[in-house]
C-alpha cells in the first residue's frame, strides 16, 4: 500500500478581507507526480506556501511524514545575492551542504590546514559526487561561473539557482511552483527527462500542457473550493473534467426541472403540509439547494477588434546588432508577410528579446534599416510585465489606456464592461494592482496590450503565470487574428498551436528559418543527427535516398510513435477501470438497473481494450 507523504485537512487562509482558500483538502502518496490545475487568483503559489511548511493557514492542518525531506521551488525565490552561486545551491545547514560550503571557503585561501580539514570531512560524509552532479546540473541551467555572486544574476538565472539547489538536495518530496518559467525549450525537456528518471515524489503548479502530459500521474483541480482528483495527465484531465462538468450540469437542470414540479405542490396544497408530507417538505428545499447550484466556467472574452493591415507589413534588412565584443545579429534581412504566425526560439542569451526590441523600436540597430508598412500597428507583451504603480486600481490602469474598447463586432463598451470580459467583476476592479496574484497582474497586462487595437502582435513569454483556461482562450483568439503574431515562448504546446514558421537565433548573430512548428523542428533535428555521417559536418538537409530502405521500412514516424505513447496511456486507464468494475460487479449490492448499467460498460471496456491492444502490437512490429 502506497504510504501518504502529505496530508492537508480544511486548510483556510485570507488576507484581510480576500479569502484564498477555504476549506481545501488533499492527500499526497509515495511515488505520485501530482499538478494542481486552477483559475488564476484561487490561491494555488499560496497553498504550495502552507504545505511546504513556509506559510501557515488560518486553520486547518497539514500533516507531513515523519521521515520525508522536502524540496520547496517557490514562484519567487529568495536567495543571498552576496554569496556565490554555489554557496547558494548549498545553503541548506544539512551536514552535507554544511560540508561543501567549508571545501569551497577553504579552496579560495591559502590555509592548508584548513583545507586538508574541509577535504577529511568531504571524504567522511563521501559527497564529491553531490559537488560534480550539482555543477552538472549548472552547467546545464547556463550557469557555468559556479563563484559569481547572485546579486549579479537576472531573475531568471537567480530562479534557475534556485531550481538547481531544490534538485541536488535530493529531497523525498519536491514541490514546484511554475518551474519551467526562465527555462529555454532545451533546459524544459531536460527537467522533463530529469525528473521522469529520478521518481520523485512531485506536486506542482506549471501552465505547461507538455510538462504536465509527460510528467502527472494525477492532476488535482481546485474549482470553487472543492477538489477534484483525476487519475492521469493533463489529456485524460481535460477528457474527465468536462464530463464531470457535463454531469453536473444535468444534474442540476434534472433538479430545476423536479423543482417546479415540486413548486407547485408547494403552492397548491398547504392543507397537506403536515406530519405526514413532512418527509416531501424536507426533500423539497434539499432539491431546492441542488437546484441552485452553479458551475462557474467563466472565461475570459478578449473579442476586441484589430487595426487594418495593409500589403506591406515590415521589411528588415541587413540587420546588425552587438553588446561590446557580443554580437547578437549579423547582417539579417526578413520580410514579415501578412497573416504570418511566427514563433522565435533559441537559447537563453542568443538575442531574441534583443530582436524583439529591435524590430519594435525600442533599440537602435548598429547598421541596417527597418522598413514598417504605413498602416502597421504594433503592440508589444513584454516579458517583463507592466510598468504601473502598485498602488493603482485596476478600472483606473485600463481608463488611462481608453474609457471606450472597439471589439471585433464594431460594437464598442466600456473599459468596465471590458474588465468584466477579462473576469475581472466590479468589486475586483476597485482592487489595489498589489492585491492581485501573478496570473492576475499577467491578465490585465494582456488586456491592456490588447485594447489598443494592434495588427502586428508581439508575444515575449505570454504564458509566464497564465492559468490553463486563459491560455486555451488567448490561444484561439490568436487563431483567429486577422494580423501578424510574433511570439517567444518556452511552451511548446503553446508554440506548436499557435506558430506556422520559426526564427531558430543559433548565436553569435546567426538566426536560420524553419517552416514548421516546434516539435516537427525538434524532430527534424532528432533525424538529421540520426542521419548523420561522417563527412556532413555542416547543417545540411540530408536527402532521403541516403537512408537506408531496410532501416526505413522498419522505422516508426513521428506520429507512430506518439500513437504508441497515447496508447500506453489509454491502455493502462481502460485496464484500471476494468479492474474497478469488476469489484463494483463483485460486491453484489448493486440494483437490476445498475447491473445492467455496469455490464454494458464492462463490455464496452472489454472491446476499447482489445482494439488499442491489438493496435499496439501493431505499431511494435513495424519497430521490430
Amino acid at each position: 500500500m502506497a504510504l501518504i507523504y502529505l496530508q492537508a485537512e480544511n486548510i483556510f487562509k485570507s488576507f484581510g478581507d480576500l479569502e484564498v482558500l477555504k476549506g481545501v483538502s488533499l492527500s499526497l502518496f509515495q511515488n505520485q507526480r501530482t499538478a494542481i490545475v486552477a483559475r488564476n487568483g484561487t490561491g494555488k503559489s499560496t497553498l504550495l506556501n502552507i504545505l511546504a511548511g513556509h506559510d501557515t493557514p488560518d486553520s486547518g492542518k497539514v500533516t507531513l511524514r515523519n521521515d520525508i525531506s522536502v524540496g520547496y521551488l517557490p514562484q519567487e525565490p529568495t536567495l543571498d545575492p552576496s554569496k556565490s552561486v554555489l554557496e547558494n545551491v548549498f545553503r541548506a545547514n544539512d551536514t552535507v551542504s554544511v560540508a561543501i560550503r567549508n571545501y569551497e571557503a577553504a579552496f579560495k585561501t591559502s590555509d592548508k590546514e584548513a583545507l586538508q580539514t574541509a577535504i577529511d570531512e568531504m571524504d567522511r560524509l563521501n559527497v564529491w559526487d553531490r559537488e560534480q552532479k550539482a555543477k552538472q546540473i549548472l552547467s546545464v541551467l547556463k550557469l557555468t561561473d559556479f563563484n559569481q555572486p547572485v546579486g549579479y544574476l537576472s531573475g531568471g538565472q537567480r530562479k534557475r539557482v534556485a531550481l538547481a539547489s531544490v534538485l541536488i538536495s535530493d529531497p523525498n518530496l519536491l514541490i514546484l511552483d511554475e518551474p519551467t518559467n526562465h527555462l529555454d525549450l532545451e533546459m524544459v525537456e531536460w527537467l522533463e527527462d530529469y525528473l521522469v528518471r529520478m521518481q520523485k515524489t512531485l506536486l506542482m503548479v506549471t501552465h505547461d500542457r507538455y510538462f504536465l502530459d509527460r510528467i502527472c500521474t494525477d492532476i488535482m483541480e481546485i474549482d470553487q473550493n472543492q477538489v477534484y482528483t483525476y487519475d492521469g495527465n493533463y489529456s485524460y484531465f481535460i477528457e474527465k473534467r468536462d464530463e464531470r462538468i457535463s454531469a453536473k450540469m444535468a444534474e442540476i437542470d434534472k433538479a430545476n426541472n423536479l423543482l417546479r414540479r415540486e413548486t407547485e405542490w408547494m403552492r397548491r396544497m398547504p392543507q397537506a403540509r403536515g406530519t405526514k408530507a413532512k418527509y416531501r417538505i424536507d426533500a423539497f428545499y434539499k432539491l431546492r439547494e441542488a437546484a441552485q447550484q452553479r458551475i462557474y466556467s467563466d472565461e475570459v472574452d478578449i473579442g476586441v477588434s484589430s487595426s487594418r493591415l495593409g500589403k506591406k507589413v515590415m521589411e528588415v534588412k541587413d540587420l546588425t546588432k552587438s553588446f561590446n565584443e557580443k554580437v547578437i545579429l549579423k547582417d539579417f534581412s526578413y520580410t514579415f508577410n501578412r497573416h504570418e504566425r511566427l514563433g522565435v526560439v533559441g537559447a537563453n542569451g542568443t538575442g531574441k528579446t534583443t530582436f524583439l526590441n529591435l524590430i519594435t523600436g525600442n533599440l537602435p540597430p548598429d547598421s541596417g534599416t527597418i522598413d514598417p508598412g504605413a498602416t502597421l500597428k504594433i503592440a508589444y507583451y513584454r516579458q517583463e510585465g507592466m510598468a504601473i504603480p502598485d498602488n493603482s486600481k485596476v478600472i483606473d490602469v485600463v481608463r488611462q489606456i481608453a474609457e471606450v474598447i472597439t471589439l471585433a463586432n464594431g460594437k464598442t463598451i466600456t473599459a468596465s464592461q471590458f474588465l468584466n470580459n477579462f473576469l475581472f467583476p466590479p468589486d475586483k476592479q476597485h482592487t489595489l494592482v498589489r492585491k492581485l496574484s501573478g496570473g492576475e497582474k499577467r491578465r490585465l497586462y494582456l488586456l491592456t496590450v490588447l485594447i489598443q487595437n494592434p495588427n502586428f502582435l508581439i508575444l515575449d513569454e505570454p504564458t509566464n503565470d497564465l492559468d490553463i483556461f486563459t491560455l486555451n482562450v488567448l490561444e484561439d483568439y490568436l487563431l483567429n487574428f486577422p494580423g501578424v503574431v510574433v511570439v517567444v515562448s518556452h511552451d511548446r504546446y503553446f508554440m506548436d498551436k499557435m506558430v506556422d514558421g520559426l526564427l531558430i537565433f543559433e548565436g553569435n548573430g546567426e538566426v536560420s528559418g524553419f517552416p514548421g512548428n516546434y516539435t516537427e523542428y525538434r524532430q527534424w533535428i532528432k533525424e538529421q543527427e540520426q542521419n548523420k555521417t561522417s563527412d556532413s559536418a555542416k547543417k545540411v538537409f540530408v536527402d532521403e535516398k541516403r537512408v537506408q530502405p531496410e532501416r526505413k521500412r522498419n522505422k516508426l514516424t513521428y506520429a507512430q510513435k506518439k500513437e504508441i505513447e497515447r496508447l500506453n496511456i489509454e491502455i493502462e486507464q481502460l485496464e484500471k477501470e476494468k479492474r474497478e468494475i469488476e469489484k463494483i460487479l463483485n460486491n453484489g449490492n448493486l440494483s437490476n438497473t445498475e447491473l445492467l448499467e455496469k455490464s454494458n460498460r464492462y463490455s464496452e471496456v472489454s472491446r476499447l481494450l482489445e482494439e488499442k491492444e491489438f493496435r499496439w502490437l501493431e505499431l511494435n512490429e513495424i519497430e521490430g
